[in-house]
């Protein structure tokens, strides 16, 4: 019931709620921070602490707090640095070959595995087929100038793309693996979005602390007749990604 008071008090004389030290050490580091370019060394958490007059439990939350939103990189070993600009994903139907080539980045991709597994029912409707049916996993890391950004786990019908895993090492893409050796074109998609914490294995395959804040990215793919052709589910770096899309009002 105090707190309640507090708040209501707090409302009706106008005061301005209280900002905790760590966030007016945040604001001060992001001033800072915005006159450095990419890669440069941020100063040590006792310098930082001595010239904000704080304590460097509050420096060290500041950093922390903007190593999880992107803005810092933390290098085991080697300290804190201002961190590249993130890479903008359009939301649309194109690979992530193409994409990463429209920001002038050199893509790259490592297959991790790929292997034959049966559907459960849940797969085997997004796949239009029988429960049990076979199904192609590959699973990929993708990399921007060499940079880990994504892992991606994709599915196809095993029965539709007979040979599809002797036609990746052929192409550029899945896409243009499909297009060249099938005929078939993306036309419609559904995407998911939401966040997730890096497992032990997301940080050891992306190279980031283990429990931050990961883009889950789900896509169930159609081609211009409408059949499923694949469903996808990517986990992109939250630190090095933002999603872009265009909204338009409903058809009335």
């Amino acid at each position: 019931m105090v707190e309640e008071t507090e708040v209501a008090v707090r409302h009706t004389t106008g005061e301005s709620p209280r900002i905790p030290k760590y966030y007016q050490v945040k604001r001060l580091l992001l001033e800072l921070v915005s006159t450095m370019p990419a890669g440069s060394p941020v100063p040590p958490e006792r310098s930082l602490a001595k010239r904000f007059a704080t304590s460097r439990t509050t420096v060290r939350q500041a950093l922390s707090e903007m190593v999880v939103e992107g803005r810092l990189l933390r290098i085991q070993g080697k300290g804190t640095f201002v961190a590249k600009p993130k890479v903008t994903q359009v939301l649309q139907l194109s690979s992530y070959t193409e994409q990463i080539r429209s920001h002038g980045l050199h893509p790259a991709t490592r297959i991790l595995d790929i292997t034959y597994v049966n559907a459960d029912e849940r797969l085997a409707e997004l796949l239009g087929i029988r429960t049990g049916g076979r199904v192609l996993r590959i699973e990929r890391l993708r990399m921007a100038n060499g940079e880990p950004m994504a892992v991606e786990t994709a599915h196809l019908a095993a029965r539709r793309f007979p040979g599809l895993r002797r036609q990746l090492d052929r192409h550029a893409s899945l896409y243009e693996a499909l297009a060249c050796a099938y005929g078939v074109h993306l036309s419609e998609a559904e995407a998911t979005i939401e966040t997730v914490l890096a497992t032990p294995e997301d940080a050891r395959l992306l190279g980031i602390d283990v429990g931050l804040p990961l883009v889950l990215h789900s896509q169930h793919s159609l081609d211009s007749e409408g059949q499923p052709v694949e469903w996808v589910r990517s986990l992109y770096r939250g630190d090095r990604y933002k999603f872009v899309t265009r909204l338009r009002p409903p058809h009335e």
